[in-house]
């Protein structure tokens, strides 16, 4: 009978396994077994790795350094292959770290930064089945044409360009289909594989990471919260005559479908486009740190994800002004107006290198004794710059490699710091590395433009939040006309850099020196 009972069960697992394998609508990646035993796996090799490779070495020595940085491509290069298998949840949280160019070793950003082009695609039956779905209709019900090949494919999502039934030439999002019933056990996994390391590793501190995903996901899974994001975004801003937001068709939307106005252009880090084009770069770069420097410190309602397929930037043939395209509003991060205040004011100090201020202000966003390192993380650059003033002078090559050496040196501190600092910090240092990357690839980097746009948005928000507060007329009065005053300062300032970068400035200043010359 137990011979019989085993036969039986031989055939039966052989049989499965033929049709699992033949069967093309079956995919072993989305058994949690499978994904369950990869990640775990890979865990473990990487555990090893760290625990043996670096014992017998003395620490701080050439040779530790050396085969620590071997081991950081080691893990990094595992860590990229079980994203790339198991997708999904897996690839947005590697997207996420390898953004992270100046708050983690490099050899991780730049392994990582591949995810970006490496995300899966959803077959043609997965797309109509979602679309049938979500829409109740097929897809040549809805378009006259609809792109096989998708214009960009995410970790969530791909897009697709299509012509509806009227003519409109639109950009349809769909979700891969399999990533809502993932991503939560997805995120369950990495909590407690994390936990499992903290145990082995104490000062290996990558809970935020995780619980940075459990709150952003779910909105990014909705792509009605997105629709509704890229409306207030684009009402909030509607006076910068630069900027394009898609418009959203919502009477073919739903959670896992998005219809957009298409939209087309260069990304925004292809400074050969921009050159091809004749695109003014330094303006393109002028215009995004405004952009974000209004969403940031005087609306506090910021998009997180300006990595350069989600930014582009098109010539008007017609009118000759140059756009940025601003795509997938999906994370986006809400500033409370406490925090909002406290990181204006350090930005403040930063910029006019009050180093008590800087000190001050980073102690309440949580840096505590960390405020060096916290204030280097944020601006990407030296301590040595950091006190002398950030506007003083451009990064040198020397300091970017040193910035991005102490990224992995300082690794301890700079999780430590991760996990104290507000939430709403983790988003924002996200967005800065993300905007840094691009300033790099036109540069334009730490340009004295950016810094004055900065200084504006700054001395707007604080004035907003003081008149707001008060309640005498007169106070209000003092306000706006300091205000005004600093305003009027720094459009001086900004003039005299103008002049002094000119050839009408150059003529002036020549001129200025003869006649001083002469008498």
């Amino acid at each position: 009978m137990a011979l019989r009972a085993l036969k039986f069960a031989s055939l039966t697992a052989a049989a499965s396994g033929i049709y699992l394998y033949g069967n093309k609508f079956l995919d072993p990646n989305d058994f949690g077994v499978v994904r369950v035993g990869r990640a775990i796996a890979t865990t473990a090799v990487i555990t090893y790795d760290y625990l043996t490779s670096l014992r017998s070495v003395p620490y701080g020595s050439e040779e530790y350094e050396f085969l620590k940085s071997q081991v950081h491509l080691r893990s990094a290069e595992r860590l990229r292959e079980l994203c790339c298998s198991n997708r999904g949840t897996f690839i947005k949280v590697g997207q996420h770290l390898g953004a992270l160019d100046y708050l983690l070793p490099e050899e991780y950003t730049r392994t990582l930064k591949v995810l970006h082009s490496q995300a899966p695609q959803s077959t043609r039956q997965e797309i109509e089945q979602v679309i049938r779905e979500d829409l109740g209709k097929e897809i040549k019900e809805l378009f006259l044409s609809f792109e096989d090949t998708p214009l960009g494919a995410a970790s969530l999502a791909q897009v697709h360009k299509a012509v509806l039934q009227d003519g409109r030439t639109v950009a349809v999002k769909i979700q891969h289909p399999k990533v809502q019933a993932q991503s939560s056990k997805d995120i369950l996994l990495m909590e407690v594989l994390l936990l499992v390391v903290k145990q082995i590793f104490p000062d290996f501190e990558f809970m935020w990471l995780v619980e940075e995903a459990k709150k952003n996901l779910p909105l990014e899974l909705d792509f009605l919260n997105e629709g509704r994001n890229a409306e207030k975004v684009a009402h909030m801003l509607k006076n910068f005559d630069f900027l394009k937001v898609p418009r959203i068709y919502w009477e073919l939307s739903t959670r896992r479908v998005l219809l957009m106005e298409f939209m087309e252009g260069g990304q925004v880090n292809d400074r050969a486009y921009m050159e091809r084009n004749g695109i003014n770069v330094n303006e393109i770069s002028r215009n995004l740190g405004k952009l974000y420097s209004e969403m940031i410190f005087v609306n506090g309602f910021v998009h997180c994800d300006p990595h350069p397929g989600n930014v582009l930037v098109k010539k008007c043939p017609a009118s000759g002004k140059a756009y940025i395209i601003l795509l997938d509003h999906g994370l986006y991060q809400v500033l409370s107006e406490s925090f909002r205040m406290d990181y204006c004011h350090l930005w403040q100090a930063l910029i006019k290198a009050d180093m008590k201020r800087v000190q001050k202000y980073s102690r309440r966003l949580g840096a505590g004794d960390l405020y060096p390192l916290f204030a280097c993380m944020l601006t990407a650059r030296s301590w040595e710059s950091v006190n002398r003033g950030i506007g003083q002078s451009p990064v040198s090559a020397s300091e970017d490699m040193e910035i991005r050496s102490n990224a992995a040196a300082y690794l301890p501190q700079i999780t430590q710091l991760l996990n104290n600092v507000p939430r709403q910090m983790l988003l924002l240092l996200k967005t800065n590395d993300l905007l840094r990357g691009i300033e790099s690839a036109l540069h334009t980097r730490a340009s004295a433009s950016s810094f004055l746009n900065m200084s504006r948005c700054c001395i707007r928000a604080v004035s907003t939040y003081q008149r707001n507060k008060s309640h005498s007329l007169y106070r209000r009065a003092q306000i706006s006309l300091a205000e005004a005053l600093s305003l009027w300062q720094i459009n001086l300032y900004e003039l005299f850099l103008w002049l002094k970068g000119s050839q009408l400035g150059n003529w002036v200043i020549a001129l200025l020196r003869r006649m001083h010359h002469f008498t």
